[in-house]
């Protein structure tokens, strides 16, 4: 199958294109490399740098003719929404919206939309939250992405175009950058390596729905061709505590340092977990990479990385 990969160049969207090539198909990348970095690229890739608001995007899926796109280029940082509301909408809707335009005038190509089960939801009123949960975000972060699911059912009603909506917990893994605004366990990896105090906001009792990147990446393979039209939580069904990955990490690093606590951040939700009966039902997925074994995998990457820098 042909597949463009929007932000392939980035943390998940390499692994999704890694993934793809692994499986036989045919991938093209979109990624204008702001948050992106060009070595994520795989080599058997065919790589766009582009912006997804540029007009050019219409000549690259006319050039490319996918049948899948798997759309994971965005604003991904709640702090930097709150902080740069309208930097979040122009590229998480009106971004997504010129790939939809642009998809309907060629191809129209199934989208398969990395949405969020982290910010969507808002401070849940039950425990996992399954996709029925009313959607009440904290953020503009997520209402944007929110919104974009919108759009998706209104260009699947109107140009019977195909979708599904994949809503990501917390993703970490090798690749996550640890000098980013996002990924605390990455940050936390690269700190503790450093010899750094970690900073935990709040009182890291707050608990997150942690899935290890890979176990994301074959939901997109999966959603090739599953999932139609539908809205699906990639959840494990159960939260982890920002203390617990700090004292994990702690317990492979043994750095001996304290943590420090500052005050929480405005727009972070305390406690979000997510079901993922309906990644089973209709994905067949579940997470298969085990907490212990992702954070000692993504450990030795960042290690890793450190060292090659130095």
């Amino acid at each position: 199958m042909r597949v463009v990969v929007t932000g392939g160049a980035g943390f998940i969207g390499s692994h999704v294109a890694d993934r793809l090539l692994r499986a036989g198909h045919d991938v093209s990348i979109i990624d204008d490399l702001s948050t992106g970095h060009r070595e994520n690229i795989p080599d058997d890739a065919t790589f766009y740098e582009c912006d997804i608001r540029d007009d050019r995007l219409f000549a690259i899926l006319e050039e490319t003719r996918p049948e899948a796109i798997c759309h994971l280029a965005a604003q991904m940082s709640v702090r930097v929404s709150i902080d740069e509301p309208r930097r979040d909408a122009s590229i998480n809707v009106e971004g997504s919206i010129n790939l939809l335009e642009a998809a309907i005038r060629t191809t129209r190509p199934k989208i398969i939309y990395a949405s969020t089960g982290g910010a969507i939801y808002g401070e849940p009123s039950y425990l996992p939250c399954d996709e029925s949960h009313p959607i009440v975000p904290m953020s503009h972060y997520g209402i944007s992405k929110h919104t974009v699911e919108h759009y998706l059912d209104l260009y699947a009603s109107l140009y019977d175009l195909n979708y599904t909506a994949l809503r990501l917990p917390n993703v970490y893994g090798p690749r996550q950058d640890p000098n980013g605004e996002a990924g605390v366990v990455s940050i936390f990896a690269g700190l503790m390596l450093a010899g750094v105090p970690v900073t935990i906001f709040g009182d890291g009792t707050q608990e997150r729905d942690f899935v290890y990147v890979d176990d994301v990446a074959r939901a997109f393979e999966l959603a090739l061709n599953r999932g139609t039209r539908s809205a699906i939580n990639l959840g494990s069904g159960r939260g982890t505590s920002v203390l617990a990955i700090r004292d994990e990490l702690e317990r492979l690093v043994d750095s001996g340092i304290e943590p420090r606590f500052c005050p929480a951040r405005p727009g972070e939700v305390y406690q979000i977990y997510l079901t993922g009966n309906r990644a089973a039902n209709l994905l067949g997925w579940q997470v298969e990479v085990s907490l212990p074994e992702g954070l000692a995998q993504t450990l030795s990457w960042v290690r890793a990385s450190m060292a090659a820098m130095v």
